[in-house]
Formats: C-alpha cells, structure tokens, sequence
C-alpha cells in the first residue's frame, strides 16, 4: 500500500477522491459469508435493518448534515464488484479452504446493488432504515455504519487548520504505536482488526492495518475489512453474527421452533462451512440459556466468539460448560471482540494463558481513538455506540437479547417475552460505550 499523508488529505477532502465507501468489499468479511447462507437457505426471507444511536446524548442529525448523508449512500448505491475483486473472492483461499464461495453465489454477487434506503429524523436523530429482501438489505450495515461515524468526524475536523489536523494525527499514531509496544511484549499473540464499522475514516482504517501488520508482525491475524484485506495481502477474519439466530427467532411459528433457533442457524452453517470457521456467538439471547440446552454437538465446534459478557467471566462459563462436555479446552479456541482496548486484551491474554486458545477482534478502540488527540477539545472525535441491527424478518419483530441488557434490541413487548422464555441468568449490566 502507498503511504499517506492523512491530514493533508483531510484538509482537501474531495468528494470523487475520498467517497466514504469505495467498495462493496469495503464491509466485513462475515458478511460475504452469512449472506452466502442467507441467499441459498433463505431466498425469499424479507428483512428490515435500522440504525440505533445508543449514545443518544449525541444528537447525530444536528451534527451530520443530510444532503452530505445522502449523498454518500446515494454513492454506495452506485458501486458493483469488480472483475478484479470477483477474481479474488473466487480464486482465494479462506481459513484453509480454496472456493469457499460458490460460483452461483458470484454470479450473483456481480450484479449486486445496495437497495434503496429511508432517510428521516427524529428528536435529533437520523432514522434510517433498509426494507426488503434480507439477502439485499443485510449488506447496508456495515457501510451504514462507516458513513455515519465518518462524517460526524469530518464535521467535527471541519473547522481544524492544517497544521492543527496535522498534530490531531500524529498524536492519534503515536499512541497507537505506543499500543503496538505493548502488545509486542505478548507471545503467540493473535489478534485481527475488527474496526470497520466504527472506524474514524477509511484512511484511517488503513493507516491502523499498516502499523499492526509492520509492527507485530506474525501475531498480526488479518483484517475483517475484505477490501484492505485483498489490498494488503492479509487474511480476511471472520466468522457470523448475531443476525442469523434473531431473524430464525423472529420467523418460528412455536415456542419449540424459537428455543432451537440458535442451534438451527448452527447447522445452517454447517452445511456451507466447517473447520476454522465453527466459531459459535453464543449471546444473542444469554449465554448461560444457549448453553444450559445446547446440543452435545455444540461441543464439538472450533471454538466461541463471547460478544458482550465481561471477557474473563465469559471465557471462564465457556471453559465450564467445555470441560462438562467433556472436551479439553487447549484445544479450543476463545475469540474476543467486545470493546477491547490494549489493557482488556493484556489482561484476558495472561489470565487464560496456557488454558485456551485465543484470539482478539479489536474494534473500535483501534480505529477510533482520537480523544484528547485534537489541541483544542472535539467531542466530535470521541467514539458512540452505535450499530444497524435487523429489526423485523417477514413481518415479524426481531430480538437481539445478549449478556448485557444495554445491549438488548428490539420491541419492549417482544424483548420482555423473550426474557421470559429464555431466562436472565448470567446477564450483567454494564455501560455501553462503543
């Protein structure tokens, strides 16, 4: 990749130069991989996504200007795969295996379009919605995401001089490299970049990338960015989401149906996938209730992505329920990415060395760390908590419960329901902040 000078760049901001998006890979790389199983086991399955700012004192249509909003999903609207990006995707090889995606589902991916959009505000806020078939819409949330949090930190550097822009960044990479020093000191470290979604810019991103892959080298796992993934010559990282057991919830006609949705979209993906990528999120609707009736076979998968419990308690309930079963959990894997920041994955690291496996997704907190970094204070630069989550599939309201009750979506009726029908055990409060 070429070197760039991001405050420069910044300071001369042109639109045909730097869209937000540029590409329709510019998303993470689960995405590809739960829309591959969404468009051949759930063709005809509708979905709505919604966008939810919970960091609700940020009031984003006051900060964000719509024409601006606009036009950039107007312009993500306009872009198609390549030949060059289509060739990649068909011709590479994911998590150990050639072909991963199958020739029909490219052929259909080419001609693929983001759908329209609903744009409209609301006490201070943008509600911004995507109906339609699920396999078209899923693929808003990622881009969604990308240009809300890049505008509203365009529009808080809006007024910033180019020598001020210039300190603003080299105070944003001095502390990253001062992470990059810190997690240099960690053996058999494996950690991925998980920050797209959240990312202070596009540039950034790829400047974040740059400084991991040079800077710890081979415990360096990749990016879930395919875009810089196929740029840099790195591994694109991941796996599912919860998107997949909430639309199977949302579409069970009996209690029976609804308590084996998150199983079901496990075999779902098993028919696709196998090996390196049965990682199971285990959290959509409580940890402690998927376990409590989870099929022996669940034992068996690669590993767990636990999402939004405390990353040592969770480790530890997973470790539990692995060793009830059974099985050893050396031989496991143990995927953090729930808001981590260098001293989070410092100290998950060491407490479960030796015990499990263990990667890190860093999100956010890589690619959004700009607080304190301007030389006059921006509140513009801090990070929100703020995701694009399926609300609805067929009509039917969806539910996302997870460990952490701040993190629960979804109706109120629908989520105390759910609460009833899965239990409470094991959720901790705890504040949201990315």
């Amino acid at each position: 990749m070429t070197k760039t000078d991001i405050a420069t760049r910044v300071y001369n901001h042109a639109w045909k130069l730097d869209p937000i998006i540029r590409s329709l890979i510019d998303t993470d790389f689960y995405k590809l991989l739960m829309l591959q199983v969404i468009w051949k086991l759930y063709p005809n399955v509708d979905a709505t996504f919604s966008l939810i700012n919970r960091t609700k004192s940020v009031r984003l249509a006051e900060v964000i200007d719509e024409k601006a909003l606009r036009e950039q999903l107007d312009h993500a609207r306009t872009l198609r795969l390549t030949k060059k990006e289509l060739i990649w995707l068909a011709g590479n090889s994911f998590y150990g295996r050639a072909q991963i995606f199958e020739p029909e589902f490219l052929s259909w991916l080419s001609t693929f379009q983001l759908p329209e959009y609903e744009l409209s505000k609301k006490d201070g806020q943008y509600v911004l919605e995507f109906h339609g078939s699920w396999k078209e819409t899923t693929m808003w949330e990622i881009p969604a995401l990308a240009i809300i949090n890049e505008l509203r930190s365009r529009a808080a550097m809006q007024a910033l001089g180019p020598f001020t822009l210039d300190v603003l960044y080299a105070r944003a990479k001095a502390r990253m490299w001062e992470k990059v020093e810190l997690l240099r000191r960690l053996p058999d470290l494996r950690i991925s970049d998980f920050g797209t979604r959240r990312r202070h810019s596009f540039l950034w991103q790829r400047w974040c990338v740059e400084a991991l892959k040079e800077g710890i080298g081979a415990s360096f796992a990749g990016t879930s960015n395919v875009h810089l993934a196929m740029d840099a010559d790195l591994e694109a990282v991941g796996t599912n989401a919860h998107e997949l057991p909430m639309v199977a919830a949302a579409l069970a006609k009996s209690d029976a149906e609804l308590a084996n949705a998150p199983y079901q979209v496990l075999r779902d993906w098993n028919r696709l996938y196998g090996g390196n990528l049965l990682i199971v999120l285990p959290d959509a609707f409580g940890t402690a209730a998927f376990l409590r009736d989870a099929p022996e076979w669940v034992a068996d998968w690669t590993g767990f992505r636990p999402d939004s419990a405390p990353p040592i308690d969770g480790g530890e309930k997973i470790i539990e329920w692995w060793k009830k079963m059974g099985r050893d959990p050396r031989k496991k894997i143990l995927i953090f990415s729930d808001g981590l920041d260098v001293d989070a994955i410092i100290e998950t690291y060491k407490h479960f060395e030796g015990r499990v496996r263990m990667s890190f997704g860093w999100g956010t907190n890589l690619t959004n760390d700009f607080a304190g970094c301007a030389p006059t204070e921006l509140e513009g630069l801090n990070p929100i908590s703020i995701v694009c989550k399926v609300i609805d599939a067929n009509g039917r309201p969806a539910v996302k419960l997870s460990d952490n009750p701040q993190k629960a979506t979804g109706d109120a009726a629908e989520v105390e329901r759910y609460l009833k029908f899965f239990g409470t055990e094991d959720r901790v409060e705890q504040a949201v902040l990315v």
